[in-house]
């Protein structure tokens, strides 16, 4: 019986396109670079720059709303012109060139405009990514398809951490020659992309051509799609910025140096947990498995608010990983069940807009609220909006779930 399962699980991966294991991989090199500098970038700007938490949560909340508002446009362009990778290319490419940008920055501000152009980079190759993958991936293996690209992704959020870890441990705290280290797999990512990934014909008709967002057509996509939309944005609401994780671990007493291990055993829970999830999406209700991430990301909010030592918040971290594993995968593969292959950008991209407004909005609360009354009470909050989350996942939308459901061939 566990031999017949591994056989599965070994046929399942070789039916995966190439294309899309070259964009897992162009993910990890890319998460790799990114990682290396958020998870310094909370210490760098409280302990070098002498920022606070209320100037974290809102670096960090505008960074994500401005990658999602230009997800929108980026994945409706997608649609408009049937080529998703030459934004694909765009996005990585302006990500990596702007990595420098990092360990030149002498203030604050230079940070947040670093972490702005970063993020534009990541809004244009989010949505058309996220919908190449879709319309690449054979409709019964849709689930282990965004696993997989999401797994790859975690690979390289936990690979940087780590030698974040390394450099910072060997060059005695040297937080600027790190942050220049990370410049190299950025470039390596855009190199695999440019010759790894080759995208599916999509003939348009020349009568196809017209404006790509249509009232019409929104209003089309469905209540299942919507009511996606809203429950994903609370439960990103739930979920703010990583970066108050390591603000709570050197909160605990966690040295500086030691401090991207949190990013890193979160990121291992993620890794481990992304591409099993999405492999059982597609022999099960998704929603089943996104109630279970929420259910884990409540357990991760109790823990975190009541840590008292290392340990608790490293438990913490564990938790928060793998939610994100039971959810962020298949929140993706939900949004393509539920949404026509001409629209998938444009649907990636309203879900993405939605997501960055919350994640603002989620990210700035929790500055605020650790500021005015303390840690626990920020992940008290996370808490209760989980707890909406999963009060929507529950209560099926106008016309059902049907829609949303896993499709057997």
């Amino acid at each position: 019986m566990h031999s017949s399962a591994a056989d599965a699980q070994r046929a399942t991966w070789r039916a995966i396109p190439g294309s899309i294991w070259a964009l897992g991989f162009v993910s990890m090199f890319m998460d790799t670079s990114s990682e290396m500098i958020h998870s310094l970038l909370p210490v760098f700007l409280v302990s070098v720059l002498g920022a606070g938490p209320v100037a974290v949560g809102l670096i960090e909340g505008v960074a994500e709303a401005t990658a999602s508002v230009t997800k929108i446009f980026s994945g409706a362009l997608s649609d408009y012109l049937g080529k998703r990778k030459l934004l694909v290319s765009i996005g990585y490419g302006l990500a990596a060139v702007t990595k420098p940008l990092f360990p030149l920055a002498p203030s604050m501000g230079w940070v947040l405009t670093a972490r702005f152009v970063d993020r534009v980079g990541k809004g244009i190759r989010g949505a058309p990514r996220d919908a190449l993958v879709g319309d690449l991936a054979p409709p019964a293996l849709r689930g282990a398809c965004y696993g997989l690209r999401q797994s790859l992704d975690t690979v390289g959020a936990f690979a940087g951490p780590m030698l974040a870890v390394v450099l910072m441990w060997a060059t005695g705290d040297d937080f600027r020659l790190v942050f220049w280290v990370a410049v190299v797999p950025a470039f390596v990512a855009v190199a695999l992309l440019l010759i790894g990934v080759r995208e599916p014909d999509t003939a348009r008709l020349p009568e196809e051509a017209r404006a790509p967002v249509r009232m019409s057509e929104l209003r089309g996509l469905g209540a299942a799609y919507w009511w996606l939309v809203i429950v994903a944005s609370v439960l990103t609401l739930a979920r703010f910025s990583e970066a108050f994780l390591l603000l709570r671990a050197q909160s605990v007493g966690l040295a500086v140096a030691l401090v991207p291990l949190v990013l890193v055993v979160m990121n291992v829970a993620y890794t481990l947990a992304a591409y099993p999830a999405g492999y059982l999406s597609d022999r099960m209700d998704r929603r089943t498995l996104v109630a279970l991430g929420a259910l884990v990301l409540i357990g991760s909010d109790i823990v975190l608010a009541r840590a008292t030592g290392v340990g608790h918040v490293l438990l913490g971290a564990v938790l928060w990983g793998l939610h994100m594993g039971l959810t962020q995968g298949l929140l993706a593969a939900l949004v393509t069940d539920a949404t026509p292959a001409r629209l998938r950008g444009t649907a990636f991209g309203i879900f993405n807009l939605a997501g960055g407004a919350a994640m603002l909005v989620a990210s700035v609360l929790a500055g605020w609220l650790w500021s005015r009354y303390g840690a626990p009470a920020t992940f008290y909050a996370g808490a209760v909006f989980t707890v909406v989350a999963f009060g929507g996942l529950a209560l099926p939308p106008r016309g059902g779930w049907r829609s949303a459901r896993p499709r057997r061939t």
